[in-house]
């Protein structure tokens, strides 16, 4: 099963996209803030992720430079309301 790593500070959002890629097979682990996002991107070497852009904590795109650094490679589609 594809492993998605969903990194949204709103609930409600966070809950809509987890149950559609639940829905179509995905296993989806979320994270509320930057900090644990990172954390768990690290531990988790999910298959893809989707990040929010504003994250309490740690910004979503330092939160993929800081794994590009550590070379992870990991595909990204980020999410902003800006």
């Amino acid at each position: 099963m594809t492993k998605v790593l969903l990194i949204e500070d709103d609930g409600e959002t966070a809950g809509e996209i987890t149950a559609e890629l639940a829905d179509r097979g995905f296993e989806v682990e979320w994270s509320a803030d930057g900090l644990d996002g990172l954390a768990k991107a690290r531990d988790l070497r999910p298959d893809a992720m989707i990040v929010d852009r504003l994250l309490p904590g740690m910004d979503g795109l330092t939160v993929i430079e800081s794994l590009r650094k550590d070379q992870v490679r990991t595909p990204v589609l980020v999410l902003s309301a800006l």
